[in-house]
């Protein structure tokens, strides 16, 4: 309970145990964070339906009798609630993935290059490139996402940072930016699409990745983000942005 996100093992146990004003803070602070992290994995809007189904796992409806225990006790504290919870959700959007590829058949020998009868085989199995590529796509989205933050505005920089590496509240940082919490929340979504747009850009461009390659990138950092550090990439930006800064003085 030293831990520093003792807090949020705290709230994840009162969840557990069927506290229902713990539950009712859990959703009113955490169903946003969800809700956010289903539109980065799926803009059309496909894992919002996982997301919600997510409820009935983490309430402790799964089951009967005694059985019925919630997915709050695999929460130990190692991480934010926050980010245990982004990871549940993307590993349950890949599995989804996964599920809908083994039902589809593998393609012509004559039609399909070796890579993609390898993709194919590979993912029938469970081992496809969400697994094998999780390296090169951590590189790519750490390098595109400097890139993209590095032509922000100092403003719309520093709003994410409180927000996702300082983990502010809306309410917090739009103190911190003597702004409303409402624009706040409008802001970070207009910096939020204006990144994804400049990665897919780079991704296709740069990293030469097709569109499924890009949905497939997104979905493997989701699952595991490893050690795509948010402080070292906004560090990063700010060393790209510098010589600029320097040479329009």
């Amino acid at each position: 309970m030293e831990s520093t996100h003792s807090a949020d093992l705290e709230l994840a146990r009162q969840c557990a145990a069927g506290n229902e004003e713990a539950w009712e803070r859990f959703v009113r602070d955490y169903r946003p964070v969800l809700y956010r992290a289903a539109q980065a994995l799926d803009p059309s809007g496909g894992a919002r339906e996982i997301a919600d189904s997510l409820y009935a796992e983490l309430y402790g409806v799964r089951g009967v009798g005694s059985d019925t225990r919630s997915l709050f006790r695999y929460f130990q504290g190692r991480s934010s609630l926050a980010t245990w919870l982004r990871a549940v959700l993307a590993q349950r959007f890949v599995d989804q993935v996964r599920a809908r590829r083994r039902l589809e058949p593998l393609p012509d020998e004559e039609s399909t290059s070796g890579s993609e009868r390898a993709s194919a085989v590979s993912a029938a199995v469970g081992v496809g490139p969400l697994d094998l590529e999780r390296p090169r796509h951590l590189a790519a989205v750490r390098d595109a996402l400097g890139l993209a933050i590095a032509t922000l505005s100092a403003r719309d920089r520093l709003r994410l940072n409180c927000y996702y590496v300082q983990e502010l509240t809306l309410a917090e940082t739009g103190r911190v930016m003597t702004e409303h919490e409402a624009t706040v929340s409008r802001q970070l979504s207009r910096s939020r699409r204006a990144l994804r747009e400049l990665v897919e850009q780079h991704l296709h461009e740069v990293a030469g990745m097709s569109d499924v390659e890009i949905a497939e990138c997104f979905a493997s950092v989701a699952a595991d983000p490893g050690p795509l550090d948010l402080t070292h990439v906004f560090g990063a930006a700010a060393d790209r942005k510098e010589p600029a800064a320097g040479r329009s003085g």
